[in-house]
């Protein structure tokens, strides 16, 4: 089945190719790296359809060959919504996705993606949504397969009481990503008549990693 353009927003989910499953690769399978804040991300995407998102050094990633030739063409709006999101000027992704697993994993996937920008959820929580049989340490291990971090915002999902616990690309980039989403403290107003809104807060700087 065809992946379909999918708006990852605050209620939105992820559209998911129910055929496919991590590491496959189409003919048409191509990859970039782009910079950012937090390093440098590989884009992966097939037929047009983005399907990875990695960091360097994630965790679970797929063999290199799996992503196809190299190209400097085809990501270009993929890019340009990376770029505003990490400039504060993007709350949510409309990309065509396609995030290949199994079918428990897409589910936690769909879930993550509903997750509105600067809020969090436990991975408890999750597995509440998913049923009784299902536990948090399951909902853990496919949080932390997600083929398409940032897009997917599989950061937005914490450890019981709002602790960090693991990331695909490490808690400071974790805790990038969450200050980044943080909503402006509001100011205190010194003339009712005058005061003015909040203002968002400029980005964090980029993290400094090993």
């Amino acid at each position: 089945m065809p992946a379909t353009t999918a708006t990852t927003a605050t209620t939105a989910t992820a559209t998911t190719n129910t055929n496919a499953t991590n590491g496959a690769t189409g003919t048409n399978t191509i990859n970039t790296t782009v910079g950012s804040p937090i390093g440098n991300l590989t884009l992966v995407a097939d037929d047009g359809t983005l399907t990875g998102v990695y960091f360097p050094h994630h965790w679970y990633r797929p063999p290199l060959a799996t992503f196809g030739r190299r190209s400097e063409t085809g990501f270009g709006e993929a890019k340009r919504q990376l770029a505003e999101y990490f400039a504060g000027r993007r709350e949510h992704f409309d990309l065509p996705i396609d995030a290949r697993g199994d079918e428990f994993q897409r589910r936690v996937w769909d879930l993550i993606c509903q997750i509105p920008y600067g809020q969090t959820v436990s991975y408890g929580d999750l597995a509440r949504k998913l049923g009784s049989q299902v536990m948090a340490k399951d909902v853990g291990a496919a949080v932390g397969r997600n083929p398409l971090c940032v897009i997917v915002p599989c950061h937005r999902v914490v450890g019981k009481d709002g602790r960090l616990t693991g990331y695909a690309g490490g808690l400071v980039r974790k805790r990038f990503l969450l200050d980044l989403e943080k909503p402006a403290a509001p100011r205190p107003a010194t003339k009712p008549a005058t005061a003015r809104p909040a203002t968002k807060p400029a980005a964090p700087r980029p993290v400094k990693l090993p």
